[in-house]
């Protein structure tokens, strides 16, 4: 904010008049007429009624117009946030350009203070105040600084709003006196007042030329600055632009709404920014809204109905919520909406933004649902089929029914429930229409419709008592009010009051419709069960319970006895005086299941192969009932468990046994497991129960490893998916949270069982969609089988990835399923992502080893397949660096956190890379070296001073020969230094900087090894154990203090002992190449000796370091003209030789 300016003399003829407002404005005295900051400020603070400053400053232009001109002048200055002053002298000798110039070079900070006073007094048509004001805003408008721009602009809108404003007020002026004038002529001469009359006409005349005033100057802004402006680069500009002439064509329509105007709507309605959008969009609803202006929109709608249309699926949900309601607007104009735009709109009521949702749903509740029958006056309300909902229910049901694309009820209910809840919550009309005969001359619901209309009751009465949206389209958990909470109370009671008594009916007319029935039984998981009670309704419940009862006796279909179980499970509440009766119901129902299992099972296993179909239909059917109420009631009474393994084991002995049976009877024995677990929870078992617990839980562990190897895959699947899940529950992190009593309990895999859980991940996950033996017979082709194959795929991996993420299993064997990360990325990157993520957070060294691993077993499998002869440029090499670049994006852009997960990584890249000597002899390169080209891939992520440790380490394992390779084999070595050598000239004097801060002790202890001699050369390269573990001790040195390594002085011939004699290695290389290497040690040598010796011990790391860039050099003729290279080496080293004093061995090398 601006806080005062400078304050310029008054010029000559700038005194005002005299008089009251000469001296002060609003009871501030002025002091040399520049007061422009305090009128800023009065109208900043607020401090003062705004009426007040306009009334005071109106008062000061009528008494001197310069003065308090120049202080409005001043004030739209000072609201752009510019300290720049327009002075009197400037005002009368400059033109406004130049003074806006001015005002630019002044301008030095932003300001999001945009107020803005207008007067509407007589004093706008002294061709003076409005003639300069729109001249300045005109020219302040077409500035290059944004803030004069915008400021000027929304001026000058609000300005020609208020302009608006009077012009309407004219015109409804002028009309009144043209009408006086008319009544006054028509009258007898004897009763007409002349000077009436004339009085009239003078009014109408002054009126008349105060309009034209008044146009022109809403043409000049108009032409001035929306023209140009209404496409200014600034959103917020062409925003308010949009804004106001919506209100301008809403005001005075008779001058606004026309094509001439609505074009520029029309035109922003593509702007790129869905602010300016969404304003078009507002502006043309209050347009729409006034019914009476419909007909002069006609031609627009024609126009630009479809872009209107196309902005209901905006990428901005804003847009497409205004967009909609625009066209539920755009209804009450007779056909201008078609069918196929009705369509477009209508399937939104299934979007998952609701806000989009409600919007379509008041569209469609509209265009559909509008036309009520009337209801006749005085005569008795109809309810059931007869009422008028009955027909707009019906209209519900074929418009969710047709909507084939979509088969979420929910989303139907819930984008109808704000417009349509009272049609929505007719339930007595619903359950009419379902139980009661047509009328006479009524069609009656088809089987499919009368389906639908079960799952849209269901979705209302679910509506009704959770009220909050479906899954997917909630945000969050919202605290009702008083009245919504009393209307959730009534609603509750009203639905268990009438399907209290129609649901016993309903089941038992739809007994034998598996799908009906499941809809119907989740209905009193809603119900407020106390009704029963008080509402004297226990007969209908035993009705109740004898239909349930009927219906798992009935049917074996797993959804319908699951919703069974539920439906007992909410009904046995011990809160209500019903649990009684509906307990013992349960308890006779269970009884007779488990007796008849265990008859059957003791027949059908006597009978063995001789068992007939029929039998086994019977030991299915009751198996499936007791696994479906084992999942929700806890059966512990009755013990399953002996049964069920007896039969498991008897499976895997004979091999025969029917796939169904042996998956619920894994099932149904898991429960077993878990119930009993719950049970020790709680803290009220024995300590023989806890033996019994243990000892069942880990045979059946060794029961579902054997199912592992059978031949069915939907067995496989199934054993595979309760032994992981068997595998977290009992880990080791249940004894957390205060239950170490269950210590005894925990289970830890073996390794043959973490390997058979990873061999059949491989083979049952991780296969080409084709290979599933899950798409056969015929359906190959079907999108939903396959989508449903895929889904049971990737629950079956994230099974296994939740054992790595929660250390069941040990994490390196999430290599395998890393590698799979690019080729099965479509499929399952989203769940080997976030399993990478996991186990980064848990472990971060190791997670990295274990991308590491994965790159490097998918390394082998390439040269097991392509040779070690194999083209860099093949895909599956391309494949795997592209992995690694993957890998090397998921650490992140913090390097600090990821420090020493990434050196880990690199360290155990290069061992990778070095581990296997060439075939070829001491002269060829390592049958991994290729390696390093994917392990380069990690060197960005590397912090500049560990980039110099791991380059310190890499040279451990090379030889002198190896730095002056240059052949295409050895290309990886050479771009993987420099990877690591990236940043040049920083690397070093971050390095060196290190060093200054550890102080001189620390170089003290850099003593060269007694082994670092010329005779160890041909050991080093061989790459010896003890030489690997002492280069591990090293490196863990390095991950500890990163800056530096010690020197790997074998690496290096100016380091050498002058007492060993020279390198053999080195004497055997080409003559040029000696002969360059030569001139670069004599180069070293020499400035060295300039230096001093003190100074070469000081240096002695660096030295060496750039000693074994010369590959690097190398490298450069690769890439560059040999000329080019001579050329840039000479002038290097005559500037190396001009300032020897602060030698750089870098500069010479490079």
């Amino acid at each position: 904010m601006f806080q005062g300016g400078k304050k310029g003399k008054k010029a000559a003829g700038e005194k005002g008049k005299g008089g009251k407002g000469a001296g002060r404005i609003n009871g501030h005295h002025q002091e040399n007429g520049m007061e422009n900051m305090m009128l800023f400020e009065v109208v900043r603070l607020g401090r003062s009624a705004m009426q007040s400053v306009v009334d005071d400053w109106i008062e000061s232009y009528k008494h001197d117009r310069d003065v308090a001109l120049l202080d409005l002048i001043n004030f739209f200055i000072q609201c752009s946030g510019c300290k720049g002053v327009v002075s009197g002298e400037m005002f009368r000798n400059m033109q406004n350009s130049e003074i806006i110039r001015r005002m630019t070079e002044e301008f030095d900070e932003d300001s999001g203070d945009y107020p803005l006073t207008i007067c509407q007094y007589s004093i706008i048509y002294d061709e003076y105040m409005m003639d300069t004001v729109i001249s300045l805003l005109t020219g302040l408008s077409d500035s290059q600084v944004r803030a004069f721009r915008h400021t000027s602009t929304l001026a000058a809108m609000k300005l020609m709003t208020a302009l608006v404003n009077v012009a309407l007020n004219l015109s409804i002026n002028m009309d009144n006196t043209q009408r006086q004038y008319e009544a006054e002529r028509n009258k007898i001469v004897a009763k007409r007042a002349n000077d009436r009359l004339e009085l009239l006409l003078q009014k109408r005349k002054e009126l008349q030329e105060n309009q034209d005033e008044i146009e022109n100057m809403m043409n000049a802004i108009f032409k001035g600055v929306f023209v140009h402006r209404y496409r200014d680069a600034i959103a917020e500009i062409r925003a308010i632009c949009i804004e106001e002439i919506g209100v301008w064509m809403k005001l005075y329509s008779d001058a606004f709404l026309n094509d001439s105007y609505l074009k520029y709507v029309g035109w922003t309605m593509h702007d790129k920014q869905g602010e300016v959008r969404l304003k078009c969009l507002t502006a043309l609803q209050g347009l729409y809204y006034n019914r009476e202006l419909n007909a002069r929109l006609e031609l627009f709608t024609s126009r630009f109905k479809d872009r209107i249309v196309s902005m209901t699926l905006d990428k901005e949900y804003d847009v497409a919520v205004q967009a909609i309601k625009l066209l539920t607007l755009v209804l009450n104009t007779d056909e201008v909406l078609t069918p196929e735009d009705c369509e477009s709109v209508y399937h939104l009521v299934y979007s998952a933004h609701r806000p989009v949702a409600i919007a379509a749903g008041e569209f469609l509740f509209k265009k559909l649902f509008s036309q009520r029958e009337p209801e006749e006056e005085g005569a008795p309300k109809r309810r059931g089929r007869q009422s008028p909902n009955a027909n707009l229910i019906k209209t519900t049901v074929f418009f969710f029914l047709e909507s084939e694309l979509h088969e979420h009820a929910a989303y139907l209910v819930d984008s109808l429930w704000e417009c349509g809840a009272e049609l929505l919550k007719d339930w007595e009309c619903m359950i009419s229409l379902l139980l009661d005969d047509p009328l006479p001359g009524e069609e009656a619901l088809t089987d499919r419709q009368e389906t639908a209309l079960i799952e849209i009751m269901l979705c209302t009465v679910r509506q009704a008592a959770e009220c909050h949206p479906p899954v997917g389209r909630g945000t969050g958990k919202r605290v009702m009010t008083a009245k919504e909470k009393k209307t959730q109370l009534d609603d509750r009671t009203r639905m268990t009051e009438l399907f209290a008594v129609a649901l016993p009916p309903l089941l038992a007319k739809y007994a034998v419709d598996a799908e009906k029935v499941t809809n119907l039984l989740q209905l009193p998981q809603y119900f407020d069960l106390e009704i029963y009670t008080t509402g004297r309704l226990e007969k209908h419940l035993e009705s109740l319970l004898r239909q349930i009862r009927e219906i798992v006796e009935k049917h074996t279909d797993t959804e319908v006895l699951e919703v069974c179980s539920k439906t007992y499970h909410a009904l046995c509440n011990e809160e209500f005086t019903i649990f009684n009766r509906v307990d013992i119901a349960r308890s006779q129902l269970l009884d007779e299941l488990v007796d008849k299992f265990n008859r059957l099972l003791e027949d059908f296993l006597q009978e063995g192969e001789e068992a007939d179909e029929d039998d086994a239909y019977q030991v299915l059917s009751t198996l499936k009932r007791i696994t479906a109420f084992h999942n929700a009631h806890d059966l512990s009474g009755w013990d399953l468990f002996t049964s069920n393994f007896k039969l498991l084991n008897t499976g895997i002995e004979n091999g025969d046994m029917p796939e169904q049976i042996v998956i619920h009877s894994l099932q149904c024995t898991h429960y077993v497991i878990l119930w009993h677990l719950a049970k020790s929870s709680e803290g009220s078992s024995r300590k023989d129960d806890m033996v019994t617990l243990r000892k069942q839980m880990r045979a059946f562990c060794m029961m579902c490893q054997r199912y592992l190897t059978n031949v069915n895959t939907a067995v496989k699947e199934q054993a595979f998916t309760i032994l992981c899940d068997l595998l977290l529950i009992f880990s080791h992190q249940m004894v957390s949270g205060g239950r170490e009593h269950l210590e005894p309990l925990v289970y830890s895999p073996e390794d043959s069982l973490q390997s058979e859980l990873l061999s059949f991940i491989l083979n049952h996950v991780f296969i080409d969609q084709d290979d599933d033996t899950n798409s056969t017979d015929g359906q190959q082709d079907d999108e939903a089988v396959k989508i449903e194959a895929l889904h049971k795929r990737r629950n079956l991996l994230a099974a296994y990835c939740k054992l790595i993420i929660y250390c069941v299993v040990d994490m390196k064997t999430g290599a395998d399923i890393f590698k799979q990360y690019m080729r099965y990325y479509n499929d399952y990157g989203d769940i080997i992502k976030e399993t990478m993520s996991k186990t980064r957070q848990i472990d971060k060294i190791q997670c990295a080893k274990t991308l590491i691993l994965s790159l490097q077993q998918l390394f082998n499998e390439m040269l097991s397949e392509l040779g070690h002869g194999f083209d860099r440029s093949s895909s599956s090499f391309c494949g795997i660096k592209e992995l690694a670049r993957r890998f090397s994006l998921t650490f992140g852009l913090d390097q600090v956190k990821t420090r020493d997960a990434i050196a880990m990584l690199h360290k155990d890249g290069i061992e990778f890379a070095f581990k296997d000597p060439s075939t070829h002899g001491d002269g060829g390169p390592p049958l991994n070296l290729a390696f390093l080209d994917i392990l380069s891939e990690f060197s960005s992520k590397l912090m500049r001073q560990d980039k110099r440790t791991v380059h310190m380490y890499l040279e451990r394992f090379m030889t002198f020969q190896m730095a002056l390779q240059r052949e295409d084999c050895w290309l990886p070595l050479i771009s993987y230094r420099n990877s690591l050598q990236a940043g040049g000239d920083d690397d070093t004097m971050s390095v060196m900087s290190g060093y200054s801060s550890r102080g001189s002790s620390i170089r003290s202890k850099k003593i060269k090894p007694p082994a670092a001699t010329a005779g160890t050369s041909a050991a080093k390269r061989k790459l010896p154990e003890e030489e690997s573990s002492s280069s591990s001790e090293v490196w863990q040195q390095s991950m500890q203090t990163p800056v530096m390594l010690p020197s790997p002085h074998l690496t290096s011939t100016a380091m050498r002992d002058p007492k060993r004699g020279r390198d053999d290695s080195f004497m055997g290389l080409p003559v040029k190449v000696s002969l360059k290497v030569c001139f670069h040690i004599c180069l070293m040598f020499l400035c060295c000796s300039r230096r001093g010796t003190g100074l070469m011990e000081e240096d002695e790391e660096p030295i060496v370091e750039d000693v074994m860039m010369s590959s690097e050099g190398r490298m450069d003729d690769l890439n560059e003209v040999k000329q080019k290279t001579l050329t840039a080496r000479g002038a290097r080293f005559r500037k190396c030789h001009d300032s020897i004093s602060i030698f750089d061995s870098k500069t010479i090398l490079n």
